[in-house]
């Protein structure tokens, strides 16, 4: 194929995968990439505590404990106010509160001064994921899912790349300027959705007369089929996030310097940026089950590959393993969770599963650390190699006589009823909380994990999560 046609070919594609989708999934979109875009306190948060702020690793311990349980707690009460007070308000009242404490967080000196302002961080900016994603499953039609959590997910890690260069530049400047740019770039996101975006929450309609009934968190725990996927999303956020958690500790105990775990996580973000477009079209109408089997198993065999890493091309090559698997999960997950979720329920069944990651992010580096220290690293990618099967062998299980139009589900089923506002029925937002791009070049932070959300997923790893285990990372100078 010439040049020419190559081009023609890959601009066919892009256009393919952009089209059809309505204006005000891209208006969120937006929002989703300037957020992303200034993420600064995600990415820099241990270096200013320890170089800048000088406290000690313990100490960033525990604002990292905070920030998460901040997490935790926020994704089922956002999930809870999107349902009842709609996705518009929540994340107006989200993106606010959330510019307003990282701003604050810039001018906090005191030691509990800053863990009581991190944990508010955590808490706020963790609020906006179910009402993102609730929003997305209401707006966008049901067979554009996958492409649509794509196109999110892909916004995310294009954000988080650029925003990871950016804010090194700033930080070199001042910190400050850094937390009061995030909280600039946070407050345009909630300017956005309250000048572009209009309520999408669906009218209740009537049932032989009666209003449909309200569901509360006792169905969302009783519905054992979606907590089945809860559960199995909490087994393959452990393995992603151990790409943030335990790689760099496993490099460095191997000799590596910080530079090459930065240089060889960066190669996971440029995959997504580069394939999570193409890779989404071949999967679009691809049976959700074998999706899920295979990136599971693409997640735990990739890390199990690390085992065998010896020099940075065994590492990349586990690394493209992995990142192929997250790629191929991130969208299938998220629009399995929407499929098997009730259309007035949204918000607390993507608020549930939003806390299957936020815990994950706390245990994970526990597990890792665990692993490591008493039985060496190879013990932690076998680890992973195992989940990676039990995740794949429980989605074959769950995901008999799940359609893809939702049917056979335990609580779900998809729309067919009229959204005030935005209308129309669909697919949650990327919470992939998945992982994210972008690393630093410094031995106390290891990488700047990503969104992955995301998610969107959620935050794969709080950053200040990974400093007991980074301050293990042993640099090595590079020969000249």
């Amino acid at each position: 194929m010439s040049i020419a046609g190559l081009r023609r070919a890959t601009a066919e594609g892009v256009r393919s995968s952009v089209s059809g989708l309505p204006r005000e999934f891209w208006w969120l979109w937006t929002s989703t990439l300037v957020n992303r875009l200034g993420a600064f306190v995600a990415t820099f948060m241990v270096l200013y505590l320890t170089l800048e702020r000088g406290y000690s690793a313990s100490y960033a311990g525990l604002v990292a404990s905070l920030h998460g349980l901040g997490g935790v707690i926020s994704s089922v009460g956002a999930g809870v106010l999107t349902d009842r007070l709609g996705r518009r308000p929540t994340l107006l009242i989200s993106q606010s509160s959330t510019a307003a404490s990282v701003a604050l967080l810039g001018f906090m000196h005191d030691p509990a001064a800053i863990a009581a302002v991190a944990f508010l961080v955590g808490l706020t900016s963790n609020a906006s994921r179910p009402a993102v994603q609730a929003m997305m499953a209401d707006i966008v039609k049901p067979e554009d899912r996958v492409r649509a959590f794509s196109l999110n997910y892909w916004a995310i890690n294009m954000g988080f790349a650029v925003s990871s260069v950016a804010a090194g530049f700033i930080a070199e400047f001042s910190y400050l300027a850094g937390f009061l740019g995030e909280a600039a770039m946070t407050l345009a996101c909630a300017v956005v959705v309250f000048l572009k975006l209009p309520e999408s929450r669906p009218e209740r309609v009537l049932v032989d007369g009666k209003r449909q009934p309200e569901i509360g968190m006792r169905t969302v725990l009783r519905d054992g089929r979606f907590m089945s996927v809860v559960g199995l999303s909490f087994v393959v956020a452990l393995i992603f996030q151990q790409g943030f958690v335990g790689l760099p500790v496993a490099m460095g105990t191997d000799g590596f310097s910080s530079s090459d775990f930065g240089m060889i996580i960066a190669f996971n973000g440029v995959l997504i940026v580069a394939l999570q477009i193409p890779v989404s079209r071949f999967i679009e109408h691809r049976d959700t089950r074998g999706l899920l089997i295979l990136s599971s198993a693409l997640a735990g065999y990739g890390f199990g590959l690390t085992a065998f890493a010896g020099s940075l091309a065994v590492y990349a090559l586990a690394v493209c393993v992995w990142s192929i698997g997250e790629i191929i999960n991130a969208p299938t997950q998220t629009s399995v969770v929407v499929r098997l979720s009730p259309v007035h329920g949204r918000g607390r069944y993507q608020g549930m599963y939003t806390m299957s990651w936020a815990v994950a992010g706390l245990v994970a580096p526990l597990m890792s650390g665990f692993l490591i220290d008493h039985y060496g690293a190879d013990w932690l990618w076998g680890t992973c190699a195992v989940l990676g099967t039990v995740a794949a062998g429980g989605y074959w299980l769950l995901m008999r006589g799940v359609g893809e139009d939702g049917s056979g589900a335990g609580g779900g089923g998809d729309d067919g009823v009229a959204a005030s506002g935005a209308g129309g029925s669909g697919t949650a937002g990327s919470a992939v909380a998945g992982s994210g791009t972008g690393a630093s070049g410094t031995a106390v932070s290891g990488a700047a994990g990503s969104d992955r959300a995301a998610s969107a997923r959620p935050e794969p790893v709080q950053p200040l999560l990974r400093v007991e285990l980074a301050k293990h990372v042993k640099p090595v100078e590079p020969t000249p």
